[in-house]
C-alpha cells in the first residue's frame, strides 16, 4: 500500500513537468504523453529492483528523454520524410484546417520552449493554479519577480501564437 502511495505522489508531482520535457524532444504532445506513461509503467515494474534511487525525478528524466531518443531514431528509421516535403508540409499550413488538437499541440510546444525560470512560473500559476506568494515562496523569488516572469511568459506566449491565431481566425472566418 505504501508504494502505490509514494508512486501516486511521484506520479502527480512529475507528470506534467516530464510531458513538456518529452514534448520538446519529440514535438508531439500525443507521442511525449505516450512515453511519459512508458516510462512510469517501468518505473512501476521496477520499484523492487530501484530502491538504491535517491532522486527518483532525475532517474525519471533520464529514462523520459532516452525514451524519447529511441524514439524519435525508430521514427526515423520507419518514416523518413526528404527534407522538401517537410518544407512543403510547413507551407501547406494555411490550407489545411487546424483542429483544437493542434492548437493544444503547439501551445504545449511554446510553452515548452519558454526560459526555464519563466516556464516554471507560468506552469504554477497556469497549470497548477498556485498564486504569486506561493510561487515566490516555492522558487525563492519576490512576487514582484514571479510577477515579471509571468508577463514575460505571457508575452512571448502571444508572440509565438499571433501567427496561428491569425490563420484560424482567417480558416473560421
Amino acid at each position: 500500500m505504501g508504494n502505490e502511495k509514494a508512486f501516486d505522489f511521484i506520479f502527480r508531482k512529475y507528470y506534467k513537468v516530464l510531458t513538456i520535457q518529452a514534448i520538446r524532444f519529440v514535438q508531439d504532445q500525443d507521442s511525449a504523453q505516450s512515453l511519459v506513461q512508458d516510462c512510469f509503467v517501468t518505473f512501476w515494474e521496477k520499484k523492487q529492483s530501484l530502491s538504491h534511487v535517491e532522486d527518483a525525478y532525475s532517474y525519471l528524466y533520464f529514462m523520459t528523454r532516452n525514451r524519447c531518443i529511441d524514439h524519435l531514431r525508430e521514427q526515423q528509421r520507419s518514416h523518413f520524410v526528404p527534407i522538401t516535403a517537410r518544407i512543403d508540409s510547413i507551407e501547406q499550413l494555411t490550407e489545411e484546417k487546424i483542429d483544437a488538437n493542434d492548437l493544444s499541440m503547439h501551445l504545449w510546444q511554446t510553452i515548452a520552449k519558454l526560459p526555464d525560470r519563466c516556464r516554471k512560473a507560468f506552469e504554477y500559476s497556469r497549470i497548477d493554479g498556485l498564486t504569486y506568494t506561493q510561487i515566490a515562496n516555492e522558487m525563492g523569488i519576490s512576487n514582484k519577480a514571479v510577477e515579471a516572469l509571468i508577463s514575460r511568459a505571457l508575452k512571448i506566449l502571444r508572440a509565438n501564437l499571433v501567427d496561428l491565431l491569425g490563420i484560424l481566425m482567417f480558416i473560421f472566418s
